[in-house]
Formats: structure tokens, sequence, C-alpha cells
């Protein structure tokens, strides 16, 4: 199994953005916990982020007959973007939203997910975890198992 890992916008100042909210762990440190999780799973993982939004639709679009499943925070982008759905629809490939904050206890505008309408689970609140626990039901409901 082939999985890409997609992070939006801000997720790259981890560490240092909202401690309070999101800890003190780096984006580096997401990157090493999600390769360290794929070994232990025996599973490729690619792992990229972008603060832009077109990128975001452009990577779901290439990922068609190179990745198996997807697992996206979308960021700010879950809570405004069609187009990012639209590519997901349009892929049809497994997807896992994740997020690291508990977004149903946060501002009301972040209680909307475009995304979610792509997505077989969301995976909220549990920090940095949330993309490992994504990443085991994808491998765990994958269709080679």
């Amino acid at each position: 199994m082939n999985i890409l890992v997609l992070n939006g916008p801000n997720l790259n100042l981890l560490g240092q953005r909202e401690p309070g909210i999101y800890g003190a762990r780096t984006y580096k440190d997401l990157c090493a916990m999600i390769e360290e999780k794929a070994k232990q799973l025996g599973i490729a993982v690619e792992v990229r982020q972008t603060n832009h939004e077109g990128v975001l639709v452009d990577w779901i679009q290439q990922a068609l007959g190179t990745f198996d499943a997807i697992v996206i925070n979308p960021a700010a982008y879950t809570h405004t973007s069609v187009a990012i759905l639209d590519a997901a629809k349009a892929v049809t490939l497994p997807m896992v939203e994740v997020h690291i904050s508990d977004v149903s206890k946060r501002e009301d505008f972040r209680q909307v997910s475009y995304i979610r309408a792509a997505c077989q689970k969301t995976i909220a609140g549990h920090g940095f975890e949330g993309y490992l626990e994504a990443m085991e039901y994808l491998a765990s409901n994958s269709i080679d198992n």
C-alpha cells in the first residue's frame, strides 16, 4: 500500500503556531512519526505540505494511479474549498480527513468541512496521533487485505 499524506496551509509552522492548540512538536516531528508508522505497517508513504489550494488540488489529481489512499489535513481549506472536495470526489481514492485539534470545539466557522463528503472517516482532536490512526485505518481497510 502506498499512502499520500497531504497537509494544508500553516502546518509547516507547527511548534510555533498557537502551541496551546497545536502543541510544541514541529512539522518535522510529524513527518518523522508518519514515516516511522509507515515502516511499522509495512507500507509506503509520502508526506507533502503546501500553503496553496491549487497545489493541493493538483496533488490529489496526480495521486490517481500512483497512490492507494490519501490522508488529508486541508487545514483552513477544510472550511472553504469546494475545489479540493471536487478533486477528491473525482479521484475516488479512499481518504481520511485529519485535524490535530478538535475542530468541533473551536470557532463556529470550523464546524463546516467540505472535504468530509469525500472521506471515509474523520479523525479530529487526537493530535499528531490522528495521522497514525488514519494510516492504520486505511491499511487495515485496503482492498489487498
